[in-house]
């Protein structure tokens, strides 16, 4: 029997790195992970024999093409991208860049074979939500930022090549994800080691507003089954937990679980890209994984963890 061939792009990130690791655990699958390593971390990358690691551009049609001629992959995630609201406001011509990566990975995969792609959208292409919980089809992609156009365009590209060339795909609109591997300069992880030193915790604006957040083994385990049981092609999913906090009452809890001496401070708000609401629909998640993560459950297991490292 054939080994299924696996390629994913951003794979020193904290969610395809975990993808990784959990997929190098079936034997059958080789994997080949492709990362500039501008903000992936190596040490993410699992290190297994069945995993090699490529340090590549996505963006960079030439590194990229020798990359896809040469291994013929059966499925591709395609989880490269600047990420996260200050870094992509910052930075909107990097975002705009990842258009490249799109045009590299969905021409490729058309041209050497490629039978699905598993597309990292975001809930950002929402904007500021109409309609709540945020559903699939029902509620209107919005958005205005470039991160959450450039997502839309990716979008765009899954169902074009599907249109003219029958290229499967599986879009997946990520709710904040959180787990061990996170980088600090997303809010949980951010929160969690400011409290485990004592140091100031700062929240943009009066912190009212409100986010869910999904622990990394159910968005792992969700996007596996989709692959394992050959399910969800040619779909879009939302990939989060259903129930809202308030990013204050957030700052709130990490204190207390932590026994953190920490203060809260207050930023100005920013000016765009922090929306009042979020909270997705996961109807569509919950028929295929069938169990959701409680917050401080996954809490917990990022504090143990975190703590130690920092030992």
């Amino acid at each position: 029997m054939s080994k299924t061939k696996i390629l994913i792009t951003g794979g020193a990130g904290f969610i395809p790195s975990s993808i990784a690791d959990k997929l190098s655990q079936n034997t059958n699958y080789e994997l080949v992970l492709v990362d500039n390593l501008l903000t992936g971390n190596i040490n993410n990358v699992p290190r297994k024999p069945n995993v090699q690691f490529i340090k590549a551009d996505a963006n960079d049609f030439h590194e990229m093409a020798s990359i896809m001629q040469s291994k013929s992959f059966d499925i591709v995630f395609h989880y490269a991208a600047v990420v996260g609201v200050k870094r992509t406001i910052d930075n909107p011509i990097s975002v705009l860049d990842d258009i490249k990566g799109f045009e590299n990975i969905f021409m490729l995969s058309k041209n050497t074979g490629v039978k699905r792609i598993f597309f990292s959208s975001s809930s950002e292409v929402y904007g500021e939500p109409v309609e709540f919980p945020q559903n699939e089809e029902t509620t209107p992609l919005n958005a205005r930022l470039p991160y959450a156009v450039v997502k839309n365009i990716g979008e765009c590209f899954c169902k074009s090549y599907y249109q003219e060339h029958g290229l499967n795909y599986t879009i997946l609109r990520f709710f904040n994800t959180y787990g061990p591997k996170q980088s600090t300069d997303f809010v949980m992880s951010k929160f969690i080691r400011a409290a485990l030193k004592n140091e100031p915790i700062t929240i943009y604006g009066d912190g009212k507003q409100t986010r869910t957040f999904c622990y990394i083994d159910d968005n792992v385990d969700f996007t596996n089954l989709l692959l394992e049981k050959n399910i969800g092609i040619n779909e879009i999913f939302n990939v989060g937990n259903r129930h809202e906090i308030p990013i204050i009452e957030l700052a709130r809890k990490v204190i207390q679980m932590t026994s953190s001496k920490s203060q809260i401070i207050h930023l100005p708000p920013l000016k765009e890209g922090d929306m009042t609401r979020r909270q997705p629909d996961t109807t569509k998640m919950q028929a295929i994984l069938n169990r959701e993560t409680p917050l401080e459950v996954g809490m917990k297991k990022v504090i143990e963890i975190v703590k130690s490292q920092m030992a």
